[in-house]
């Protein structure tokens, strides 16, 4: 299969043309919510992004294989390898049993992802469904003389894991995916160390001893305690989609530490990394800063799809959201503001507004040249778009260009031929709402149709009203001249003894 797709690859830094390691299958890893709280606005966009990939390679012909995980345990506290775990610390303090919080949580994710019309992956495991898993990867590290076990904890030898590498002439040191060097990284360090238990502050925790207050707990051959965070996508990735796959994705701030740490622990478990293409979508921000729980500067989404929040002016549906985040590139910062929402809000609601319109309009015998020109080159175009790194605005904007086209059609300013309308609505359908996903759009247009024709319809029988009392009034040239105003715009007037009745000429 021959695909033009080309993607920025975060380990080259450079867009790279996709090319399948095992075609046409592709295997495709993105790191889901950690479930302790209600999912926000900066957990739909990396859902959303990789949801229009998914789409989108799909449409091509590839057959995907989309993992995306659930983190339930092993998550610490400001994603450190030292603290309480966000699940336990959520329970404790709800006084719930741990799994009875991720298992809320992650309904409240389903639910609020289902309503972004977010495709559900082909597999969702679960980190506490993978602690074998986790613990065989920890121990091949550990045999491989990569990672040490200290009081109970196990840690991944970051220096000798770089010796190794250098030794080998292999390009995957430790800082490979972030650009971080081992010496800044010790410095960096201090605030997330274990001080007493690690050789170097910089290495991270494969498994950690769970202290008598923690409630997360599994037997293992170094102490009862728990997987460190990392291990889990590396395990399950490896899993499900084999030694080697595709594309791995995720938020940028996953860059480091926990997908710089996934490499490392690939190539030290295995000797070669697992992952050909790592695909970051980068942040959303308010006020110029991170949203995110951590920053307590968050919008669940339940809030802006009911408006119940200070910065809100008001609600906004899931595809307003979803709309809203697909302007703008995925690897741009998106800066949230009541503003941006409305215009996504009303461009939206023009994109909506012509998928219902271009099903009523009605074809000519030939099109005008500017209409053929846009309609025939419409398709490729929105292909070319999205084959460079998803340029999901250039598709909305080349969208609009048809919307402009649907809207001189209605107004009779322009001519276009069945096969160009076919096109034309076939098009602008497919990229809407198959690849981008804004297939509430579809329905909305349909019931906007409906809506806009049953209106029509009151217009004419109020027209034809003015009509009948002109002629009872004996206004000759006022019937006559609707009459005739009627027929000029399509409408057939035929008068009976019940009254007058329409139609519209197809």
């Amino acid at each position: 299969m021959d695909s033009k797709l080309v993607i920025y690859n975060t380990l080259t830094r450079q867009m790279e043309r996709f090319e399948p390691i095992n075609a046409p299958h592709v295997g495709m890893y993105v790191c889901g919510p950690t479930v302790y709280g209600d999912p926000h606005l900066g957990h739909a966009r990396p859902a959303i992004t990789f949801d229009v990939l998914f789409r989108y390679l799909r449409h091509l012909g590839y057959k995907v294989r989309y993992v995306r995980n659930i983190t339930d345990v092993g998550h610490l506290e400001h994603d450190a390898d030292e603290g309480e775990d966000k699940i336990a610390k959520k329970a404790r303090v709800e006084q719930l049993e741990p799994m009875e919080v991720a298992q809320y949580y992650t309904n409240r994710y389903h639910e609020a992802m289902d309503r972004l019309n977010v495709l559900r992956p082909s597999i969702e495991p679960h980190a506490t469904g993978h602690i074998i898993e986790q613990q065989q990867l920890v121990q091949q590290i550990l045999d491989n003389g990569l990672a040490y076990e200290s009081q109970g904890s196990v840690y991944f030898d970051i220096e000798a894991y770089n010796k190794a590498q250098k030794a080998k002439g292999k390009g995957y040191a430790y800082g490979v995916l972030s650009g971080r060097s081992l010496e800044n990284l010790k410095d960096e360090s201090r605030e997330l160390a274990g001080v007493g238990e690690k050789r170097n502050q910089a290495d991270f925790a494969l498994w950690k001893k769970a202290q008598p207050e923690h409630i997360m707990r599994w037997p293992s051959p170094w102490s009862e305690g728990f997987p460190g965070w990392h291990c889990e996508c590396t395990a399950m990735g490896r899993k499900y989609l084999g030694d080697q796959f595709d594309i791995h994705g995720g938020g940028l701030d996953l860059v480091f530490p926990h997908h710089e740490c996934e490499i490392a622990q690939a190539v030290a478990s295995m000797g070669h990394p697992a992952v050909k293409y790592w695909m970051h979508n980068n942040m959303l921000t308010i006020n110029g800063k991170k949203m995110g729980k951590s920053y307590n500067n968050f919008i669940t989404l339940e809030e802006f799809f009911t408006g119940k929040h200070p910065l809100l002016e008001k609600a906004y549906s899931p595809m307003t959201i979803r709309f809203f985040i697909l302007s703008a590139h995925y690897r741009g910062t998106v800066d949230f503001s009541n503003e941006a929402l409305v215009a996504a809000e009303r461009g939206l609601e023009r994109l909506t507004n012509a998928l219902g319109d271009v099903e009523r309009v009605q074809p000519s015998a030939a099109c005008d040249a500017e209409t053929e020109r846009v309609v025939k080159s419409l398709r490729q175009r929105c292909y070319d778009a999205m084959n460079d790194d998803l340029a999901t605005p250039q598709v909305i904007s080349l969208l609009f260009e048809a919307c402009s086209v649907v809207n001189k059609l209605i107004d009779h300013k322009a001519t276009i031929c069945a096969d160009c309308l076919k096109e034309l609505s076939d098009t602008m359908h497919l990229f809407a709402c198959d690849i981008l996903g804004l297939q509430g759009s579809a329905q909305q247009a349909g019931n906007s149709s409906q809506a806009r024709e049953e209106a029509f319809g009151r217009v004419v029988d109020m027209v034809l009203e003015l009509r009948a009392k002109a002629k009872a009034d004996k206004d000759w040239a006022t019937s006559d001249k609707i009459r005739d105003e009627l027929a000029a715009a399509g409408f057939e007037v035929k008068d009976t003894k019940d009254g007058a009745t329409w139609r519209l000429n197809k």
